[in-house]
């Protein structure tokens, strides 16, 4: 009897069928940018097909959409220029931040390969594409008093000073402290350790 039930419960119409794992919140972002990018070639005058797209095409897209930008950008004679957190409301118009431009352009040359595209051909990684986002970077950096640099990771001292006291030292270090002999060089000592 339990052999009969140990086998049904082999049987592949009996057994749980698994569900694919639902896409990440970036492969959603990124075919709904591609869906929006598709759409905007063939609504332009005149349509447009992918082969044909170019880093100026890519550059017009841009443009459009800062119309739907919710980002302030102050112009040059605008009394809030380079003001991060200005008092009152200005005329100055709203435009799409550089950091969401930055990442819509990642996800859409994904995009692009994913769709049979070839990478050196790929309008979205043109350089007329990345000196355009590097200018918006700068531009608005400035109007909006916002700096862009990469923040440097601090290192917690104390926990890495706590770290090395407790860990012995291994045998690699200790040799590589020993000074090598004369004509040799330290590289020497380990070329065989290296794969």
């Amino acid at each position: 009897m339990e052999l009969i039930s140990h086998q049904a419960n082999k049987n592949p119409n009996t057994s749980v069928q698994l569900t694919p794992p639902s896409p990440s919140r970036y492969e959603n972002q990124k075919r709904r940018d591609w869906n929006t990018f598709c759409q905007y070639l063939r609504n332009h005058r005149p349509p447009l097909s992918l082969p044909s797209c170019s880093g100026a095409h890519v550059l017009e897209f841009l443009r459009y959409l800062d119309q739907f930008g919710k980002t302030k950008v102050h112009h040059q004679n605008c009394a809030f220029f380079g003001l991060p957190n200005p008092p009152a409301p200005c005329p100055c118009p709203l435009r799409q931040a550089w950091g969401s431009l930055d990442a819509l352009i990642g996800r859409l040359r994904a995009a692009y390969e994913e769709n049979g595209g070839p990478p050196e051909a790929n309008p979205f990684g043109s350089r007329a594409v990345r000196l355009y986002l590097r200018e918006v970077r700068d531009f608005q950096a400035k109007a909006r008093g916002v700096s862009y640099d990469k923040k440097r990771k601090r290192v917690n001292r104390q926990k890495t000073q706590t770290l090395l006291q407790t860990q012995p030292p291994l045998p690699l270090q200790q040799h590589q402290q020993q000074q090598p002999q004369q004509g040799q060089s330290v590289m020497a000592n380990y070329s065989g350790a290296i794969v």
